[in-house]
C-alpha cells in the first residue's frame, strides 16, 4: 500500500514538473504571437482615459483657453500682431481681425473614437473615421466655443482650418453649429483639406488664402503641423523649429493638449507610415530616454 501511494505520488510529482515547464516554455510563444495591433491600440489606454475622465484635461483646456482669450484682447489693439508670420504679407495691418481654428481635439472631441479603437485593438483606419465624423457626436473642448463666441462677439471672423476632407464638411458642420460655434455668416469659413487643389494636409496655404483678406490674430491646435508646415521632420528638426518660434508659443499660438495622436508619435520612425505595427513601436520605444533601473 505504502509502495502503491509512493508509486502515485511519483507520477504526479512528474506529471506537475511536465506541466510547469511546458508553460514556461508556452509563455514567451503566447507574448510573440500577440497581434502588433493589439500592442499598438493598448498605446491609446492612458491618453484616452486621461481625455475622457480626468479633470486634469479639462483644467488644461480651460487655461489654454483663458489664455487664448486674454492674449486676443491684446491682438486687438495692437495692429502690428499676426499669427500667420510667414503668410501674412504686405499691409495687414489694415485688414479686418480674424482667428483660425483647428478642429479635432482642438474644439471637437474624438476621444470617442480613439476609445473605440482602444477596445476593440485596432487602428486609425479612413473608413472607419468617416464613419464615426457622420455620428455627428463630437463635443466641445472645454472652452472652445467660449472662445470662438467671444472672438465673434468682438467682431472676429472665426475660420476652421480642419485636415477632415471636403466631403466630411457637411457632417463637421452640423456637428459644429449643433452647438452654436459662429459659422461666418456669408464667409465660408471651412477650409478643409483638398477643398481646393492645392489645400494638402500642410496648412500654410490656407493660411495664406486667409491672411489675404483678414488679419490672422491668433491660431489655436493640437498638433505641430497646425502651426507650421516642417512638421514631418525628425524629431531634431521639429524641436529646432519649435525653437526658432518660441516667443509665440502662448502669444499667438496656443496648443491643446493630445496625447492620443499626431506627428509626435510618427517623428520616431520618420513618418513612414508603411511600417508595421510592430516596427513602428519598436522606434518609438527606442527613442525613449529611461532610467537604467537599479
Amino acid at each position: 500500500m505504502i509502495g502503491a501511494v509512493g508509486s502515485h505520488s511519483r507520477r504526479a510529482w512528474l506529471v506537475a514538473v511536465v506541466l510547469v515547464l511546458g508553460l514556461g516554455c508556452a509563455g514567451p510563444q503566447l507574448a510573440q504571437q500577440a497581434p502588433a495591433s493589439d500592442l499598438s491600440a493598448s498605446d491609446l489606454l492612458n491618453a484616452v482615459l486621461w481625455m475622457q475622465r480626468s479633470v486634469e484635461y479639462k483644467a488644461n483646456a480651460l487655461t489654454a483657453f483663458a489664455l487664448a482669450r486674454i492674449r486676443l484682447d491684446q491682438a486687438l489693439e495692437d495692429r502690428s500682431w499676426t499669427a500667420a508670420p510667414k503668410e501674412q504679407t504686405g499691409a495687414y495691418q489694415s485688414l479686418p481681425p480674424a482667428i483660425v481654428l483647428d478642429i479635432d481635439e482642438s474644439i471637437l472631441d474624438n476621444s470617442g473614437y480613439q476609445a473605440w479603437m482602444t477596445l476593440k485593438g485596432t487602428s486609425f483606419d479612413p473608413k472607419t473615421w468617416n464613419a464615426y465624423v457622420n455620428t455627428v457626436t463630437s463635443l466641445p473642448i472645454p472652452g472652445a466655443l467660449e472662445f470662438a463666441k467671444y472672438a465673434d462677439s468682438k467682431g472676429v471672423k472665426v475660420f476652421y482650418v480642419s485636415n477632415r476632407t471636403a466631403d466630411e464638411e457637411p457632417a463637421t458642420r452640423k456637428n459644429l453649429e449643433k452647438f452654436g460655434f459662429p459659422m461666418g455668416g456669408s464667409v465660408d469659413t471651412m477650409l478643409m483639406t483638398r477643398k481646393q487643389p492645392d489645400w494638402g494636409s500642410a496648412k500654410g496655404t490656407r493660411r495664406a488664402y486667409i491672411a489675404k483678406s483678414y488679419r490672422i490674430l491668433i491660431n489655436v491646435g493640437d498638433n505641430f503641423g497646425d502651426f507650421v508646415d516642417e512638421f514631418r521632420g525628425t524629431e531634431a528638426e521639429r524641436l529646432k523649429v519649435m525653437e526658432e518660434h518660441k516667443a509665440r508659443w502662448g502669444r499667438e499660438w496656443i496648443m491643446i493638449a493630445n496625447p492620443s495622436y499626431g506627428s509626435f508619435e510618427s517623428a520616431p520612425y520618420r513618418h513612414d507610415f508603411k511600417l508595421s505595427e510592430a516596427d513602428k513601436r519598436k522606434l518609438k520605444r527606442g527613442v525613449l530616454d529611461a532610467w537604467p533601473g537599479p
